[in-house]
């Protein structure tokens, strides 16, 4: 797509500073890092999201992101990792090019779950369950 910052950057054209890449996806430092080694992983090929990208494209993402936090752990002495994709604007996306942001992750790194972390009720979880099923 022309006028996509992540094309660019998968075509070469727009610089970033590389982390990992194949055939399929590549991992880059994102530039406004929420902790030192924030990576995002991307597919070569344009996806605006992951609601809209093939299975194959979210596969060699997810992949590689995992690769990418197995070098955190190693390289950045991270004791764990966030993967996380956002889609479409309601879904906090602000890059429509379909990514994952691999953040490693320390027990002292400041960031929050910005959900609730209570349980939710049995028979709501079920209904929720059972509309999902039906749209699948």
């Amino acid at each position: 797509m022309a006028d996509c910052l992540f094309c660019g950057i998968a075509a070469g054209a727009i610089p970033a500073t590389l982390v990992a890449e194949d055939e399929r996806a590549l991992a880059f430092m994102d530039i406004f890092p929420a902790v030192e080694g924030h990576v995002l992983v991307i597919p070569r090929e344009h996806h605006d999201d992951a609601l809209a990208a093939s299975d194959d494209a979210l596969a060699a993402c997810m992949a590689l992101a995992g690769r990418v936090a197995r070098a955190q752990e190693a390289a950045l002495g991270a004791t764990g990792a966030t993967l996380l994709s956002c889609a479409r604007a309601d879904g906090w996306q602000t890059v429509l090019h379909l990514h994952v942001h691999v953040l490693p992750r320390r027990p002292d790194d400041g960031l929050t779950i910005p959900w609730p972390t209570a349980p939710g009720a049995p028979d709501a979880l079920t209904r929720t369950a059972e509309r999902l099923r039906g749209a699948l």
